[in-house]
């Protein structure tokens, strides 16, 4: 089975699984409301999709709750560490400084 994309899509997919099961229907039911392929539906569950923002949108929709509830708490620590750690306030100090 393939790892998640990251901790963020995993927690993601948990929550979309919980409300999911708490309406008591398939993922291909669920799939269907959505107007996606239930792999996709499955993919996003397992945390192996990195679902855009329209997609969380339509899947808050069909489970009836707020986008908000899949994705609170879910932060920079959730994600991979990125090759560079350069933040915007770094890179508007650099700009500010001359330095380029």
């Amino acid at each position: 089975m393939a790892e998640p994309q990251s901790e963020a899509a995993r927690i993601l997919g948990e929550r979309v699984r919980f409300y999911r099961n708490k309406r008591g229907l398939s993922q291909e039911d669920m799939a269907h409301l959505a107007e996606m392929h239930w792999t996709n539906w499955g993919k996003i569950e397992r945390g192996q999709a990195n679902p855009s923002l329209t997609t969380i949108v339509r899947v808050a929709g069909v489970l009836e709750v707020d986008p908000a509830e899949l994705v609170s708490g879910i932060g920079l620590q959730n994600l991979p560490v990125r090759s560079h750690q350069v933040t915007a306030a770094d890179l508007i100090r650099e700009r500010k400084s001359g330095v380029s």
